[in-house]
Formats: C-alpha cells, sequence, structure tokens
C-alpha cells in the first residue's frame, strides 16, 4: 500500500483533475475519509448551468440562407460551451469530482450534439443525475433531446418503429450484448414510439405516434412504455454488473478484477443503482489505493490537457485555441467519433498524438506555436499548423512549496507533485535542468514544463 501523501494524489487525480501546488500543500496530509467528504461535498454545492435558448427559437426559416446561418450558430454554440466546460474542469473553484463524473456520464451517453442548447440540456441533464440514481439518469437521457434526434427517436412512430436507440439502450447503456434478444429490441422500439421533443428541446410524447399495444419483453408482457422497458432492464444484475464494470475500469484500472467488480456490482443492485454510494464505495476501498491501480491509466486528451492548466494554474488566453488541440488528440466534446464513445488506454496514443502530448506543455508555457501533422479525418481544420497557445499563470504556490530548497530538493518536491512515479534521475544529470544564472521563478517554470513533457506525465 502506497503511504498517505500518494493515496491522496491518487485519489484526486482520479476523481477529478489533479491538485495545484496550494491545494496539495492543504491537502497531501489529510485521511481519506476527509478528502472524499470534501470531494463529494463540492459537487453537491454545485450549480446548473444557465439554460440556452435555440436560435431563432428553434423554429425553421424557410429561407435556404437563414437556415444555414442558424445552424452555423448553434455549431458555435456547441463549441463555446465544450470551452467553457474545459475550463470549468481546469477551475480549481469548481467541483473536480461533478466535472469528472460529467466527464464520464458523456462518454457512457455518447451522443453528437449540433445545437448549442441541445448540447447544454444534456450536459446539465448529465450533472443533475451524474451522482444520483443511475435508473433515474436513464430514464432523463431517454427524454433528452440530444439523444432523442442523435438516434433518431423523432421518427420512431407507432406504424415504422425506428430501432437505433432501443438497441443502444441495451447494448451500450445498460445491460451490454448477450443479455437480450433481437425481438427484445423490436419490442422495446415498440414502447418507445412517440417520444420526442419541441423546438425548445423539452421532452413531449407524441401520443398518436405512440404504440400503446401490448409487448413483451424479456419475458414479460404489458402494455408498455419506454419507462416500463428501462424498468425492467435494471431489475436484471446483469445491468449493475455492466455499469459497475464500466465505472471501474474507468476509475479503477482497466484490468478487471471480477471479484471486486462483482462485489461492487451486488452493492450497487441492493442500493437500487446509487451511483453517490457506488462511488463512496470505491473510494474509500483499500484496494483502490493498492500500487497495481496506481499511474495505470492513460490520460484522455481531455484529462492531459485540464489537468495542466489546472496543476500549474493557468488560464489559456486563446480559449478556442483548445478546441484545435483536443480534435488533434482526438477527443472533443460533444462530438464522440459514433454511439459507443471514445475508447480508452492505447486507443489515445499512436506517434503524432505522443508527440503533440510531450511538446503541448512547452507550446503553453513558453507560448510558442506547436506544428503537428493533421490527420486526413481533420483536414477540415483548414490549417496544419495550430496557432500559437499561451496561458497566464500563477506561480506563487509553487514557489511557496520551493522555498528554501536546493536544486536537487526542488526536482523531487516538483516530481512527487506532479508525477505519480517520481523518477530516479542521476545526480549528474540534475544539472542539465538548470540553466545557468536563471531566475527562480524561470527556473521552477522549466522544472514543472520538463517533467510534465515526459511520457511518465501521461498516466493517472
Amino acid at each position: 500500500m502506497i503511504d498517505q501523501k500518494m493515496q491522496i494524489k491518487h485519489l484526486y487525480l482520479r476523481a477529478g483533475f489533479g491538485l495545484n501546488a496550494r491545494e496539495w500543500m492543504q491537502r497531501k496530509d489529510w485521511s481519506i475519509k476527509k478528502a472524499v467528504n470534501e470531494l463529494f461535498g463540492q459537487a453537491e454545492k454545485s450549480k446548473p448551468l444557465a439554460t440556452i435558448a435555440p436560435v431563432n427559437g428553434g423554429i425553421k426559416s424557410e429561407d435556404r440562407k437563414e437556415r444555414f446561418k442558424f445552424r452555423t450558430a448553434e455549431k458555435q454554440l456547441v463549441k463555446k460551451i465544450s470551452v467553457d466546460w474545459l475550463l470549468r474542469m481546469a477551475d480549481p473553484r469548481e467541483s473536480s469530482l461533478m466535472e469528472k463524473m460529467s466527464l464520464f456520464w458523456h462518454g457512457h451517453f455518447a451522443c453528437r450534439s449540433r445545437a448549442g442548447y441541445l448540447a447544454n440540456n444534456q450536459l446539465n441533464t448529465i450533472r443533475k443525475y451524474g451522482l444520483g440514481s443511475f435508473k433515474e439518469l436513464v430514464l432523463a437521457i431517454a427524454k433528452d433531446a440530444a439523444m432523442i434526434r442523435y438516434l433518431d427517436n423523432h421518427r420512431n412512430k407507432k406504424n415504422n418503429p425506428n430501432e437505433n436507440f432501443a438497441r443502444e439502450l441495451m447494448e451500450l447503456f445498460t445491460i451490454g450484448i448477450g443479455h437480450y434478444t433481437e425481438q427484445d429490441v423490436k419490442e422495446a422500439a415498440r414502447a418507445f414510439t412517440g417520444w420526442n421533443s419541441d423546438k425548445q428541446g423539452v421532452y413531449e410524447l407524441k401520443e398518436r405516434q405512440h404504440d400503446y399495444g401490448r409487448k413483451t419483453f424479456m419475458n414479460k408482457e404489458g402494455r408498455f412504455n419506454g419507462g416500463d422497458i428501462i424498468d425492467i432492464i435494471l431489475e436484471k444484475n446483469e445491468t449493475a454488473y455492466f455499469i459497475t464494470k464500466k465505472i471501474y475500469s474507468y476509475f479503477v484500472n482497466e484490468q478487471i478484477d471480477e471479484p471486486i467488480v462483482k462485489e461492487l456490482a451486488d452493492s450497487f443492485y441492493r442500493s437500487d443503482y446509487d451511483i453517490k454510494q457506488l462511488m463512496l464505495y470505491i473510494f474509500e476501498s483499500d484496494w483502490f489505493y493498492d500500487p497495481k491501480n496506481i499511474g495505470t491509466k492513460i490520460k484522455s486528451p481531455t484529462e492531459f490537457t485540464v489537468g495542466i492548466f489546472r496543476q500549474l494554474n493557468g488560464v489559456p488566453t486563446q480559449p478556442r485555441a483548445l478546441l484545435r488541440v483536443q480534435k488533434a488528440l482526438g477527443q472533443t466534446l460533444f462530438n464522440p467519433p459514433n454511439v459507443a464513445g471514445w475508447g480508452a488506454g492505447k486507443y489515445w496514443i499512436d506517434n503524432s498524438t505522443l508527440m503533440l502530448r510531450l511538446s503541448l506543455p512547452t507550446s503553453i508555457f513558453n507560448s510558442s506555436n506547436l506544428a503537428f501533422s493533421v490527420k486526413p479525418e481533420l483536414e477540415d481544420m483548414g490549417k496544419k499548423r495550430i496557432r500559437k497557445l499561451s496561458a497566464t499563470i500563477d506561480l506563487d504556490p509553487i514557489i511557496e512549496m520551493t522555498e528554501g530548497l536546493n536544486t536537487e530538493e526542488i526536482l523531487e518536491t516538483l516530481q512527487i507533485f506532479l508525477l505519480q512515479s517520481p523518477l530516479a534521475i542521476p545526480q549528474k544529470r540534475i544539472q542539465s535542468f538548470v540553466l545557468e544564472k536563471e531566475e527562480r521563478e524561470k527556473f521552477l517554470l522549466n522544472f514543472c514544463i520538463r517533467l510534465m513533457s515526459l511520457p511518465e506525465y501521461q498516466m493517472c
């Protein structure tokens, strides 16, 4: 078992995006119980996002040019919401646990949003239920306008059922492949007929399009609607296992420990799918802090980029440039590659993305241009060179943390702060980090940049 300080760092990396130097100095000696209580307490205080109205009131214009203008405006709003979310994740004043859980569920209920108000509404839904009842979360997602449109449920009518949402509900969102039949998909699709939304993105049941007939689903018979289908799915122990396994893989380790996951799944099922209780169970368990679970996860592009800014109190001076970085690294919020969402682990790393990751800290904090080759599928970005990245930074906490230390002690302190597994650097190499006659602030920043540019910083 690792020592208490490393446990705290592990907790805040997995339940959030890491700690800045001031937070680290305040919390490194906390008990796990105190830290967990603080994380959940902040999440409970987190407020919903401000509501965004659809462009032109959601009314489609008869004029082709006007329709194009409105669609463009909505797409720009999605980009703004994406940037705002990235900045919120990086902001130590915000709940890191709330944002991390929202990022997890955003990937689980993968959905491509082409309108700002739809993206905003869905994120609010996830934030509302993301640490509450999974049953309520699934039902809310089924009624979410962005999901309804993405999976074509607005085209799901009693005389012509569309199976897209019903299929993905079972395959990806709840119980998983192997626990339902093709007939179950057809019957579930009938139950969700007429589930639609108005022009404002508010759920409404189109009664004339809903199939009120009797249905047979998972060996049960009745005049089921969509809510009944969800209830029946959640009655299955397999659903609790499927969700728990995915949460374990994301927050603990991609190498599944079957006995532990089974224990978690049983507890999750008995709690009537209480997400908060499940996450408390995980973060307060001794096995969560086992060395085999430390530093084993490759940070997603969002975790990596947000972590850089968060740990060094950085604020990007050109926030929209983050969208280009995210796209180049392979994770654009509100635009997953498909309904299965993004992958994990080595999915994030290839030659081009690794080189970009390793050079990103230098580019951000030295305000330099960063060149990279754009993948064929990203050619619509229009340019092959990213714009200059820069950020304001508050190094005062780093200065305070290293006050009175010599070069070797500074390096050791910053390694412990920034890396999960501090490096064993020979004494003769330490001097290579030192620039002659360098000012203290620049010296410390360069230390941090070099450590963040190591492959080891890609892990959490």
